[in-house]
C-alpha cells in the first residue's frame, strides 16, 4: 500500500482528497495535518510514502514545511512531496521544485491527475499540472534562459534526458529506446549525479535549456 499524508488547512479539502485516494486499492491515508507544523510532526511520526502539501497554511506554510522536511531528512531518504494548491504562480512553482518537491498540481486538475501524481512520486517520477508545465517549458526554451552549466553526458544519457524533458515516463522512455525500465532508472541516477539535480523536473529543465528536448 502507498501511504499518504495530506496537509491542507481546510478539512473539507482533506476529506475530498482522502475519498479520491482511498477509492484506489493500493493507496491509504497515513495521516492528515491542518498546517505546516503539524505536517512535519505527522511526517516524522508516520513516515508516509508521499506527502500532499498545500502552500498557504497557518503557522507554517507548505513551502517552509517542505524545506524543513528536506533539511531534516537523512541522506538519500528525502520525503516525496507533491504540492497540491489553487495557486499556480510561477514563483511558487519554482520555489517548490528548487526546494525538492517532486510534483506540483492544481486542486482543479481532477481526481485522475491527483492519483497519477501520487503514483509517480512513489515511482521516482515527477508530475506537474499540464498548464504549468507548458508555461515553464516555454520559459526554458533555448535562447530564453541563461545557458545551463556544461555537463558531459553520454549519448544514451542525453537521449534519456531529452525524453524526460518531453514528458515521457520511464516505461515510455524504455520503449522508445528499446531498453529496460531498470536501465532507464540507472541512466536517470547517473544524470542526476552529473547534473547535481534533485529530481526529474530539474533534469527536464536542464535538457530544455540545453536544446535536448526538440523532437
Amino acid at each position: 500500500m502507498i501511504r499518504v499524508l495530506i496537509a491542507d488547512d481546510q478539512a473539507i479539502v482533506r476529506s475530498g482528497i482522502a475519498m479520491i485516494l482511498t477509492a484506489e486499492d493500493d493507496i491509504e491515508i497515513a495521516a492528515e495535518a491542518g498546517d505546516g507544523v503539524e505536517a512535519i510532526a505527522q511526517a516524522e511520526r508516520h513516515t508516509p510514502d508521499v506527502i500532499l502539501m498545500d502552500i498557504r497554511m497557518p503557522r507554517l506554510d507548505g513551502l517552509d514545511a517542505l524545506r524543513a522536511l528536506m533539511r531534516q531528512a537523512p541522506p538519500g531518504r528525502a520525503p516525496r512531496v507533491v504540492m497540491v494548491t489553487t495557486f499556480d504562480d510561477d514563483a511558487y512553482v519554482t520555489r517548490a521544485l528548487r526546494s525538492g518537491a517532486c510534483g506540483f498540481i492544481l486542486k482543479d486538475s481532477g481526481p485522475r491527475l491527483l492519483i497519477e501524481a501520487v503514483r509517480a512520486a512513489v515511482a521516482g517520477d515527477s508530475l506537474i499540472s499540464p498548464s504549468i508545465t507548458v508555461r515553464l517549458l516555454r520559459r526554458l526554451l533555448p535562447g530564453t534562459a541563461p545557458a545551463p552549466p556544461a555537463v558531459r553526458l553520454s549519448p544514451r544519457e542525453r537521449d534519456v534526458a531529452g525524453l524526460v524533458a518531453r514528458g515521457l515516463t520511464n516505461a515510455e522512455i524504455a520503449s522508445a529506446l528499446t531498453i529496460t525500465a531498470g536501465t532507464v532508472k540507472t541512466h536517470l541516477g547517473n544524470i542526476q549525479g552529473k547534473l547535481g539535480a534533485r529530481n526529474r523536473v530539474e533534469i527536464a529543465a536542464w535538457a530544455w535549456q540545453s536544446g535536448l528536448a526538440a523532437p
